[in-house]
Order: structure tokens, then sequence, then C-alpha cells
């Protein structure tokens, strides 16, 4: 006969509360609890089932994850490690949702509220509109935006700013002196859906407009062909630039790669710089603007739960400034260890985690930028 949660709980002296929560959070056991009723459930072998679980609680135990791009891109798969990295050992799946393009956009959200397959939804660097937080919002589960617009859309969100991060690196090159720089950023193929870089181009052209410089804008496909139709196209200027700003590391670092092949000296004869600081940016000397999409997407994962936990006492979670904590972080880029907001005047209030918060961004300075030839710096 198959042991039921009542013998676990028997056998390891707990209450049949206890055996459920140890199964269901488990973060919130004690640990030599939950040492031994999980140590009884496998004498007995005994596991609960997830969709008995679901019938009973409502919940899912799965979170939707909506993003624009591959999930082997090496944002989205960093993001999704932070999430995994707290969620996983909660109880919870991630379910993908690639978006790439405005019919499968619009299915989604058209979708997804009537199946209530999620106990939350999180969008990865893409604006959403107003209607579609509203379909969301129709399930009565937190939705969290990384690196997506606006914020006040969001129960909760974390972000960097790409359009002032790409102004800080163009501010750079300017400052070494650098006049004709280019830009090489993806094609837009469709702008709601690639917020973050389309941020970043807005960066560049602000800054180089605001010092007198006639941007040059070169798109590139997202395909096997991005390193050529670059080079080509930088090939096709009346003379090469003497400063290429990358919109992500994945440009970058090829392209700096292909330059040096075909005898251009970096950064000698032309500064080089990436967005992103990936792995392999410091291995070849790349200049570039450092994110941390783990740390990210953790933070978010830990707000989640958060969320749900409250809403699963009854407390409704909201969207729009009212109901928000904004907050900007300090200099440097580690997250403080606490995303606790404290205050002196409640308790309660030093338990909420901030629901919007802007991470600082950094640029490494590394040896693939340098003073234009033959001109002074500014």
């Amino acid at each position: 006969m198959q042991a039921n949660i009542e013998d676990v709980a028997k056998r390891a002296g707990v209450s049949i509360a206890t055996v459920s929560r140890t199964f269901k959070h488990p973060e919130l056991v004690a640990v030599k609890t939950r040492e031994r009723v999980l140590e009884a459930a496998n004498r007995l072998d005994f596991s609960i089932s997830r969709s008995a679980s679901i019938f009973q609680t409502g919940q899912t135990f799965r979170v939707a994850l909506l993003i624009n791009d591959r999930t082997s891109t090496w944002f989205n798969a960093h993001v999704y490690e932070g999430l995994n990295s707290v969620l996983n050992p909660a109880g919870y799946d991630i379910a993908f949702y690639r978006i790439g393009n405005s019919s499968e956009r619009g299915k989604f959200f058209e979708d997804l509220p009537v199946r209530r397959n999620a106990d939350a939804v999180i969008v990865t660097s893409f604006d959403i509109k107003h209607e579609e937080v509203a379909r969301l919002n129709s399930m009565n589960v937190p939705v969290a935006g990384i690196n997506a617009m606006p914020e006040n859309a969001f129960t909760l969100s974390e972000s960097i700013d790409d359009e002032h991060a790409m102004r800080l690196m163009t501010r750079h090159l300017i400052g070494l002196g650098h006049r004709d720089i280019a830009f090489v950023g993806m094609h837009p193929t469709n702008h709601t859906l690639h917020f973050s870089a389309n941020m970043r181009a807005q960066g560049f052209k602000d800054e180089c407009r605001k010092s007198g410089i006639d941007p040059i804008m070169i798109d590139v496909p997202d395909d096997e062909h991005t390193t050529d139709s670059a080079l080509t196209q930088l090939l096709a200027l009346e003379r090469m630039p003497t400063a290429i700003c990358c919109v992500q590391d994945s440009i970058a670092i090829p392209l700096l790669s292909r330059l040096q092949h075909f005898g251009h000296r970096i950064p000698e004869d032309i500064s080089i710089t990436g967005f992103d600081d990936d792995g392999i940016a410091g291995q070849v000397g790349l200049t570039t603007v450092r994110q941390d999409p783990v740390a990210m997407g953790a933070s978010v994962a830990r707000k989640i739960l958060h969320a749900i936990e409250h809403d699963s006492k009854g407390v409704i979670h909201g969207n729009g400034p009212e109901t928000s904590v904004g907050a900007t972080l300090p200099s440097g880029l580690r997250h403080p260890s606490s995303s606790v907001h404290q205050s002196s005047d409640s308790h309660n209030q030093a338990e909420q985690p901030q629901s919007h918060e802007k991470w600082p961004t950094q640029i490494v300075f590394r040896d693939s930028t340098a003073p234009v030839r033959g001109r002074p710096r500014v």
C-alpha cells in the first residue's frame, strides 16, 4: 500500500501541514525538521503529486519567461541561470515563450490569460504595451520586467539604463578625440521587440549630436552574416571610422578579430567597444559596458516568490507608480546583499522588497580603445 502524507507526518513526528510545507515551501521549514521529513518520505517512498498540489492550491508552480531572442544568447542564458538558481529550489519550473514577431506577440498575450498556466510572468528586454499588461493582470499574477519598459507597467522590475550607458561609452570615445564614429546595431526589424538595443542606439546618436558629430549608423542582420555585413558597410563609407561602437559584445568581438585580420590595428587605427562584458570580452581586451544578468535574474526571482507568497496570504499586489517603491542603486555594479527597503516607520515595510530597481552600469576600460592618432583629446 502506498504511503500517504499522514504516514510521513507520523514517522517524522510533525504535523501534516509541516510535511506539506516542506515540499511546497522548503525555505520556510527549519533545516533539521526539513531533513527529518525528507528522510521519512524517502523511507516510505512518498512524493507529492504536482497535479494534486495544483488542484489544491490553484498554483501551477510555473513561471512564464517571455523573450525576444534565442534562449542561447548571452543575456537570455544568464537571465535564465539567475532565475533558475532561485526558482528551481523553490519548486518552480520556467516556461520559455519566444516572441519573434507581432503575430506571435499578439497570440501570447491573447492566449496566456485564458490558459492561466503560470504563477508569474517575466518580460525581458522589450517594451510592453499597457493593453498587454492589462491582459496579463487579468490572471492576477505578478508581472515582472528585466530591462523592459515602462517600469510602471510591471508589478516589479530590474533594469539598467541602456541609453545612459551608451552615452557614457560614446562620451569616452569622443574624449579620446574621435569624431568619425560608427555605431553597429541590429537591423530594426521590430522596434518594440528589441527595446534595449533601440535605447543604446538612441544614446549613441544623442551623445554624438550633443558634440556636433554626425552619427554613422550601421544596421546588421542577426544571423551568420552579421560580421560580413558590418565589414561591407564600413568599407562602403568614404573613409573608415576611427572608432566603432557596437550594440553588444557578440558583434564587437568577431568584428575586432576580422578587422585585425585585414590589417587594421586595434586600437592604433580603430578603437572598438562593446556592451555586456561577456566571458570573452576580457580575453580579447574589449572595452565594454558591464552588466550582470545572472544577479538581475536572481533578484527578480526572489521578488516574484515574495509576491506569490503574499498573494497566497491574501495580499494583493498592484501595478503602477502608486504601488511601487522606487530605488536607484549606489555606484558600483554589485547588488546590495539585501534588496529590502529599510524603514523605521514599520516592520512590514522593512520586509517589503523594492519593486523597481535601476542597476548601475560600469564601463570596463581595456586595450581596444585609445586616443585617435594625430588628434588631441577633447
